[in-house]
């Protein structure tokens, strides 16, 4: 599994929709509206580097009213979860 961290800047009048739209999209897990330099924040989860490549180049940034985007591929997946699973070995 791959994981990506998308961060997008929109056009003022796409700002209302896109949300909705990258939160339906195949391959985006989770969607947020964010304050600062990006306008949302996008959580990508697909199989491959393929189809990360085809979700974050082929349809997020092909979308209209998106103006660009930055791609944080993850190296290592860590969650709360995972480290209280760690901790707890041998107890």
């Amino acid at each position: 599994m791959t994981h990506a961290v998308v961060l997008i800047e929109a056009e003022r009048d796409a700002l209302p929709k896109l949300g909705e739209v990258l939160a339906g999209m195949d391959g985006v897990a989770e969607a947020y509206s964010v304050t600062g330099e990006w306008d949302f924040v996008a959580i990508v989860r697909v199989a491959d580097h393929e189809q990360m490549a085809s979700v974050v180049t082929g349809h997020i940034g092909q979308m209209p009213g998106v103006v660009r985007t930055r791609t944080l591929v993850a190296l290592a997946a860590f969650s709360r979860h995972d480290l209280e699973r760690m901790f707890s070995i041998g107890q």
